[in-house]
């Protein structure tokens, strides 16, 4: 059972409840459980502890969005914009992604990898690993996109690897006024610097983010870094 909004937003409606109706906050907490389905706010936050990290992201997304996942090497990255490709089409939106670095098969792999058959979302999904990948390009390819689609790019650096494209910071700029005028949400998958595996943090952060290139990270509107198997979610700004 989907939840109408993520959990901290039912939190917040459940406290504005409370306040309005002169209720115990945990009569409040009920009452919304209830309006979403379940019989208490227990069982619901027991529903929303148990959703995946993709899942539990996914519900944080608007559209128009610009996500970041960051990670080193084999950390899971691709992987989680797959799983959130996954999310935008169990809820009906098509999800579309554009690799510079993937083939269609390790795609279908990696499918495999999150335990998703791929033929379940056929009609929804669409490869793309065009060499000619850049913002003008993926602007003209999701030109029909509904609104709602959710579109991995794969990734970030590899933008402006032509020196025929515009620089990166142009790209994300026209990436980013498409996304918000289409209520399209677009997931860049970027590369970590490799000073942070001799740092002591748990998990990269905005400032470990690989930039060859200038470009201003507050056009993206929130983060997702994963390390060793722990994940971390966060607002730009």
């Amino acid at each position: 059972m989907k939840m109408s909004a993520p959990i901290y937003h039912l939190k917040r409606k459940a406290k504005t409840l409370s306040r309005t109706e002169k209720i115990p906050l945990n009569q409040a907490l009920d009452r919304i459980a209830r309006d979403e389905g379940y019989g208490s706010w227990s069982l619901l936050a027991a529903k929303a502890s148990a959703e995946p990290p993709a899942g539990k992201l996914f519900a944080r997304l608007l559209p128009g969005d610009l996500l970041l996942v960051g990670a080193r090497p084999g950390h899971g990255k691709t992987l989680m914009g797959l799983e959130l490709a996954v999310e935008a089409m169990k809820s009906g939106s098509p999800g579309v992604f554009f690799s510079l670095e993937y083939t269609e098969k390790d795609v279908h792999d990696r499918f495999r990898a999150i335990g998703v058959e791929q033929t379940q979302f056929d009609h929804l999904f669409e490869f793309d690993g065009s060499d000619a990948i850049s913002a003008s390009y993926i602007t003209g390819r999701l030109a029909s996109a509904p609104r709602g689609t959710l579109v991995v790019i794969d990734y970030l650096q590899l933008l402006d690897q032509k020196r025929e494209n515009p620089e990166l910071s142009a790209q994300i700029r026209t990436l980013k006024a498409f996304a918000h005028d289409r209520g399209l949400i677009m997931v860049f998958i970027s590369q970590i610097d490799r000073s942070f595996e001799q740092s002591q943090k748990l998990l990269p952060d905005i400032a470990d983010i690989r930039l060859p290139n200038p470009l201003d990270l507050t056009l993206f509107d929130k983060t997702c870094f994963l390390n060793d198997g722990k994940v971390a979610f966060g607002a730009v700004g």
